[in-house]
């Protein structure tokens, strides 16, 4: 309710989390099913209510699996989406090549389209079922270790203090907790700006695949959401996610931009009927020094930013959180701090790889010389006809090396 008071934060904890997205809670579920005591703060009032990354990939689905193995968390998320098992790239609206994630050796042999917002839900349903809850709105403004290095102080906007044995930096890019260890996060930044937007459209290939679609002025993703359908009810009626990059776009493209951007590199593939929501941000393709200084340690987007290409930023943070909790869990049981080393072994060099290929997918897809963009056209069909690559792309697409 609107000026409701946060509930009071302990005193002291184990584990302080801070940033409740997709990681936090990730991590979150993971201690809780441990019976580690953690807190979970977030400096907004509400959780997500926009769909931002809208794709769960097969690895974050075993991950869930791990959490809960029932399998009723990912059951729960996959009935809140749609599973898609063809991604296809298209140079406008002419086919060139398509990855198919079915036949993949997993038991979620397909990308799941779901909005942010559901998967958030269905983490925080189950952060709930085992007695957990976000503690908002505490913005962290100071993170200070002892100098013997047995404990960590924290600091909100509001003057409240919270005690942690250890404390995770899941808040994001701009991260408070990556700040106060220290840790250098080497990269640099995309020139163009992205826009992003949830439509009602017809969409000519139909809702049955994702669409790479590659033109002169930049390259752009088309992704079936769970929606209602538009009353036009054809085949390829429906939401749908698009992605697409733009030399400078408007803070909050509206429909008009979203058709004109589409007739430009799609010409008669859309009509876009609504607008759920929009916006524009720019990327960055930064991987921290190190995911570990002393008892700060970093998850998600604190630790990897990178291109939207492939969908693979959120799914590595949830992974992250996984990984986390579990050694996190091992540390304290030990009392030795240094269990904590083989967390930044393992998934820095996964964030390294993760933003290697989606650097690579991005600058491909961005190609403007007529001559490269030639060469392009004409190999991809070519290694498409391949069995054994378009399954290495796929099994790399859907995050299964790196379980």
């Amino acid at each position: 309710m609107p000026g409701t008071l946060p509930a009071a934060l302990p005193a002291t904890t184990h584990v302080a989390i801070i940033g409740a997205g997709p990681t936090g809670l990730a991590l979150a579920v993971t201690l809780a099913e441990a019976g580690v005591d953690f807190v979970l703060l977030d400096r907004q009032a509400e959780g997500a209510n926009t769909s931002r990354a809208a794709v769960v990939h097969a690895r974050t689905l075993e991950v869930l699996d791990e959490i809960d193995p029932t399998g009723s968390l990912s059951a729960e998320l996959v009935g809140r989406g749609i599973p898609v098992t063809r991604f296809r790239i298209r140079d406008g609206a002419r086919p060139l090549a398509a990855i198919t994630f079915d036949g993949l050796p997993t038991a979620h042999s397909y990308a799941l389209m779901v909005p942010q917002d559901r998967t958030e839900a269905v983490l925080l349903e189950r952060l709930r079922s085992l007695g957990g809850e976000v503690h908002r709105p505490y913005e962290v403004t100071g993170v200070r270790q002892d100098e013997d290095g047995e404990g960590v102080t924290l600091t909100t906007a509001t003057g409240e203090t919270l005690r942690a044995s250890y404390a995770v930096g899941a808040d994001g890019m701009h991260s408070t907790v990556r700040e106060a260890a220290g840790i250098g996060f080497t990269g640099s930044s995309y020139g163009e700006s992205f826009v992003l937007a949830d439509v009602v459209m017809d969409w000519a290939p139909g809702p049955g695949e994702v669409s790479l679609v590659f033109a002169p002025a930049g390259p752009t993703v088309v992704a079936p959401l769970p929606g209602e359908a538009s009353a036009a009810g054809a085949p390829g009626a429906g939401r749908y996610r698009v992605v697409a990059t733009v030399s400078d776009a408007p803070a909050e493209p509206d429909l008009a931009f979203v058709q004109a951007l589409l007739d430009a590199r799609a010409p008669g593939q859309a009509t876009v009927t609504g607008l759920v929501w929009s916006s524009r941000f720019r990327i960055h393709h930064r991987v921290a020094d190190r995911y570990r200084s002393g008892r700060l340690l970093l998850a998600g987007d604190a630790a990897h930013v990178h291109s939207p290409a492939g969908g693979q930023g959120m799914n590595t943070g949830i992974q992250d959180g996984h990984a986390l909790g579990r050694a996190l869990a091992r540390a304290l049981a030990s009392g030795n701090p240094g269990d904590l080393d083989a967390y930044g072994a393992t998934r820095r060099p996964v964030a390294l790889r993760v933003v290697a290929l989606t650097d690579r997918m991005t600058r491909v897809a961005h190609l403007r010389n007529p001559a490269l963009r030639a060469v392009r056209n004409t190999l991809l069909p070519l290694f498409a006809r391949v069995p054994a690559l378009r399954k290495r792309l796929a099994t790399e697409l859907a995050e299964l090396n790196y379980r």
